[in-house]
């Protein structure tokens, strides 16, 4: 199984000092499919800035993510008879790219084959690579383990530049800059033999695309005489296609019922990596989406059971060469999302309720405020003529002391009981006590 670490291991290769990539062919190709230009050249006698240029295509080349930008592809058994293409590439790997003969094979199935629009540039790397033996604790030995001989094969799109204003330093003033033909970043490209934990596996290739929409799989079979494999953006957009054709006429908001399916997925997903965790099983197998899974996604869903049995029917008819991976199915971007747009609602909210609670207290304080002014005013001496039109005895206080006032009757006689803090002090009349 293709792993980060192995390729990896071969792009830290793709620098001044440690890299050996013996040779570089070339074919510039036209729009019209008509070749222009072929190089060969001794890849470590380039001049500095063209080596580093040619050497950022190749780590380019082995760039993305596995299973959507990288691909690992099987030859179909029969090209790996005598005269098929897997014999094929092994014989031009052989060569060290010094046979005019299987270069121009090359390129001409290449321009046969690969539907593009514009020119091209075909670059194709013959590296060997002597491959260390590494303890178990990933520390090197001072041996080798094998010798990795391997061809990397990049298409580049190669585009007009952008017209301009710019220094003429011909005619000496600003003028029209002169346009150029431009090598951009590769459209597609292949590593044979792949580089498979450390070792050479000639059975496959590792296969390259940059836009992971489009996988060209016609390129892949007939070119290269590889079983074809979907991107896991391809995988997920068939599958979308499937559930929204059926749901489209019967659901209003199909995006919304969309989403709901992928966290669903998402939730199978993470419930089968975390039993694998359980188990501790080193290499577990693929989880693939099956019509059962597709059934208990659907279950206490709005869709009724005749467009699930669509589903299942178009499922099964898409992907019967091979079930798509249920994480590759999962829009994480999507749900993530979804989950931060929730989270904001429920902050403001948050935010909304607070401020309402703090409304609230500010009104109750304003009007406990209004209160003590009425009743509490310490600074304004008693009006002792006031005094008398309110009661004999008129008493003022803050609203906490005056729940400690007690009534009891001693003797027959009734008092008004006020109890006293140390720090606390009476004002009689105006009078400090």
């Amino acid at each position: 199984m293709l792993r980060n670490k192995d390729i990896l291991e071969l792009k830290k290769r793709f620098k001044k000092e440690s890299c050996t990539i013996t040779r570089m062919c070339g074919c510039y190709v036209d729009a019209n499919k008509n070749k222009v230009l072929e190089l060969n050249e001794n890849f470590l006698n380039l001049e500095d800035e063209e080596f580093f240029k040619y050497l950022d295509i190749a780590k380019k080349t082995l760039s993305g993510t596995i299973g959507n930008n990288l691909l690992e592809l099987h030859f179909a058994s029969e090209e790996e008879e005598p005269g098929g293409k897997q014999q094929y590439l092994l014989g031009l790997r052989e060569s060290g790219l010094k046979n005019p003969e299987l270069l121009e094979h090359l390129y001409d199935r290449i321009i046969e084959n690969y539907d593009a629009v514009g020119n091209y540039l075909i670059l194709v790397f013959h590296d060997v690579y002597d491959v260390i033996t590494k303890t178990s604790d990933d520390l090197k030995i001072d041996e080798s383990e094998e010798v990795f001989t391997y061809l990397l094969c990049a298409i580049c799109p190669v585009n007009l530049s952008k017209p301009g204003l710019g220094y003429r330093a011909d005619l000496n003033r600003i003028g029209i800059r002169i346009q150029d033909w431009v090598v951009a970043a590769p459209d597609v490209g292949f590593l044979f033999p792949s580089f498979i934990e450390r070792s050479t596996d000639i059975h496959s290739l590792t296969y390259y695309v940059r836009d992971a929409k489009d996988s060209h799989r016609d390129f892949i079979e007939v070119a290269l005489g590889c079983s074809a494999k979907r991107t896991a953006t391809e995988e997920q957009n068939t599958f979308n296609s499937i559930v929204k054709t059926a749901i489209a006429p019967i659901i209003e908001n199909s995006d919304d019922m969309l989403l709901e399916i992928h966290e669903k997925l998402n939730d199978i997903a993470e419930d089968h990596e975390t039993a694998m965790e359980d188990l501790v099983i080193v290499e577990p197998e693929e989880f693939t989406l099956t019509t059962e899974i597709i059934k208990e996604v659907f279950t206490d869903s709005k869709i009724p059971d005749a467009a699930v049995m669509q589903i299942q029917d178009h499922f099964t008819e898409e992907f019967s060469d091979k079930p798509p991976i249920v994480r590759n199915l999962v829009n994480e971007k999507a749900i993530e999302k979804k989950n931060k747009e929730k989270k904001e609602m429920k902050l403001l909210e948050e935010v909304a309720s607070l401020r309402q609670e703090l409304k609230d207290t500010q009104q109750e304080n304003a009007e406990k405020t209004e209160q003590i002014k009425t009743l509490v005013n310490m600074e304004a001496p008693l009006d002792p003529e006031e005094a008398k039109s309110w009661s004999e005895i008129f008493l003022r206080m803050k609203p906490d002391k005056a729940d400690q006032v007690k009534y009891e009757t001693i003797d027959g006689q009734k008092y008004l009981m006020i109890p006293m803090e140390e720090d606390e002090h009476i004002n009689l009349n105006g009078v400090e006590q």
